[in-house]
């Protein structure tokens, strides 16, 4: 397979340029458990063999190039003009049973919209996020993180993921997006299916039914929530694209804030920078934060656009309508900007730069500070219990995520319900 640089090379062009790129080289296959089991590995073998842009599949059959560089990616990140996030040229040729095609596809929200839609729809969306209360939030995810703990403090032993981590990200999503326990179910199975690439089809219908009946509900029971206040907003988003705005929020609110808080209990628990730092009150969690977001991002390679024309970028042409991916792992690690001490230093590109920019940064570290820190205070003495004595990561092109994070500690007295803080605070003033 020619790589999306090469076919471009292949015409034409009257400028005079060069490429780092074989044509013969098919690009690193960022689907392959190979890649998820070493990526840093990877990424240095890239910029070692491209430089700041390299030639990756992400999935069998579908080429893109893959930004490996931060100054190459802070430049397309501030060029919206030159390099949209509109995919609806990309995916005409892209296979209907593609598994990330439902995860890429064109859907009416800001982050898959140039021009004015885009305006439209991100003050929209960054409205009704702006709108949580944070202080209200603390006590949210207190409420949620104790009956979570006291149902495995008492064995000595956990699955972190299963038993802990993934239900909090899920129940404070669904409480700020003001969704039943019913609808909360069905979304979380057609998102599972779409991020696991099995079956995606069948998730992309799930969860877009799911989402259309919570939709539904807030414009007939407004409540303060985001669904609600995102359906108030002088935008007037109807309910497809108001749907498709909860799905965004659902998508990275879970997969995101799950990787993120998985990844730095992970550090903690296995780096002594971090491990007793944390513990003896020297380095705070929002540290370890900062380190993963730097290292080990819970969505390494993303950020995607779509050139709207043939464009020289580091001597390299890229083609028009396809993907030109993000690497925040990469980028955050490129020795050009790479400080020796990182700590403080929140420069990384895990929330994105420019006018796609995680709108929910400080609601992000919020919830996963706060997870973080009631686990620790309940399991002081808490050891990863790996099997293999390695962690190991799930395959996929985009996100950073662990298969599991098993942990054994001395058994623990249930923490006392009734001290919950902040139980029963509405989530959106």
């Amino acid at each position: 397979m020619s790589t999306p640089q090469s076919r471009v090379r292949a015409q034409a062009c009257p400028v005079v340029h060069g490429s780092p790129i074989d044509s013969d080289d098919p690009g690193v296959p960022l689907h392959s458990p190979e890649f998820a089991a070493d990526p840093h590995h990877a990424y240095r073998e890239m910029r070692r063999r491209y430089g700041s842009l390299a030639p990756v599949e992400l999935s069998p059959g579908v080429p893109a190039t893959l930004v490996i560089g931060y100054n190459t990616a802070v430049r397309i990140l501030n060029d919206p003009e030159h390099f949209p996030a509109d995919p609806r040229s990309w995916q005409k040729n892209i296979p209907a049973d593609c598994p990330i095609l439902p995860l890429l596809e064109w859907r009416p929200m800001a982050s898959r919209s140039t021009g004015a839609d885009f305006a439209r729809y991100r003050q929209a969306i960054t409205a009704s996020i702006n709108e949580v209360d944070l202080y209200a939030l603390h006590g949210t995810v207190e409420q949620i993180a104790v009956p979570l703990i006291n149902n495995f403090c008492q064995d000595g032993s956990a699955d972190l993921i299963v038993q802990y981590v993934f239900p909090l990200v899920f129940e404070v999503v669904n409480s700020l997006l003001g969704c039943t326990p019913e609808i909360g179910q069905q979304v979380a199975a057609g998102t599972a299916a779409l991020l696991e690439g099995v079956d995606a089809e069948k998730g992309n219908q799930l969860l877009g039914e799911a989402l259309m009946k919570l939709v539904t509900l807030k414009r007939a029971e407004p409540r303060s929530d985001i669904t609600s206040v995102l359906l108030q907003h002088p935008s007037e988003l109807d309910d497809v694209e108001a749907s498709h705005h909860v799905s965004q929020v659902y998508g990275t609110g879970i997969e995101f804030q799950l990787n993120l808080i998985v990844n730095t209990l992970l550090l903690i628990l296995t780096d002594e920078r971090f491990g007793d730092s944390v513990m003896g009150g020297n380095l705070s969690t929002r540290d370890a934060l900062d380190d993963v977001l730097f290292n080990d991002p819970p969505l390494a390679n993303l950020l995607i656009t779509y050139p709207r024309q043939p464009i020289l970028i580091d001597g390299v042409w890229l083609p028009a309508h396809q993907p030109v991916v993000i690497s925040m792992a990469a980028c955050n690690n490129d020795p050009a900007i790479r400080a020796e001490d990182q700590t403080g230093n929140r420069s990384h590109l895990a929330w994105g730069l420019g006018p796609h920019a995680c709108p929910a940064q400080s609601l992000s570290y919020l919830v996963a500070q706060d997870a973080i820190d009631q686990l620790l205070d309940a399991l002081p003495e808490m050891r990863l219990d790996l099997p293999t004595g390695a962690p190991t990561w799930r395959p996929g092109p985009f996100h950073r995520a662990l298969t599991a994070l098993p942990v054994t500690f001395p058994p623990s007295f249930p923490l006392n319900a009734s001290e919950e803080p902040g139980a029963g605070s509405d989530q959106v003033s």
